[in-house]
């Protein structure tokens, strides 16, 4: 990780409680671990852990009833604990697929003169490639961190995957980048 770096977990406080809320939750148990990772090292090197995240329709901005509501909707509420937002982490409500639609990541970003997005969260090939996709518009660079993201469907994942790499310039895993 870099000084210019910030980490942004998009929809990691996830709903789970849709059609297809059981696919969403089983990849989500499986990324966990790698999120934890994620979130940890970012701390460890004093970048920013940035939350965006959707608020379940109730338009309130208010980073503990999202929490709570998250938990209710988790099958494993101690899986949203383990990564929930520390007090001084920013957290902003999206309204959309991406992180950066009528929010104000790219204003707080900006001001902290951050250079890479580390991204991760859920779904991969929604509302992480539509972050990723704005971000890259914006000109940041973009690192998808995947074993730290969940996905309700792989294969549509894998594809996001290779279109974030191949047409928008995103780099895929922390591996993918180049020695400084």
């Amino acid at each position: 990780m870099r000084d210019d770096d910030a980490l942004v977990l998009v929809d990691v406080l996830a709903n789970f409680g849709h059609e297809d809320g059981d696919a969403m939750f089983a990849s989500f148990r499986e990324a966990h671990e790698s999120l934890q990772a994620a979130i940890a090292a970012a701390r460890d090197a004093g970048i920013p852990v940035v939350y965006a995240n959707d608020d379940f329709g109730t338009w309130s901005g208010d980073r503990g009833r999202v929490l709570e509501e998250a938990r209710r909707r988790c099958p494993e509420p101690a899986l949203i604990d383990a990564i929930a937002p520390e007090r001084d982490d920013p957290f902003l409500c999206k309204p959309r697929y991406s992180a950066f639609d009528h929010t104000p990541l790219d204003l707080f970003l900006r001001e902290r003169e951050v250079r890479r997005l580390l991204l991760a969260g859920t779904a991969t090939e929604m509302c992480v490639a539509q972050s990723a996709i704005d971000g890259r518009e914006l000109g940041y660079q973009i690192t998808i961190l995947p074993e730290a993201c969940a996905a309700v469907d792989p294969e549509n994942a894998d594809i996001a995957l290779r279109y974030l790499a191949h047409v928008v310039g995103a780099r895929i895993g922390l591996e993918a980048e180049a020695p400084r």
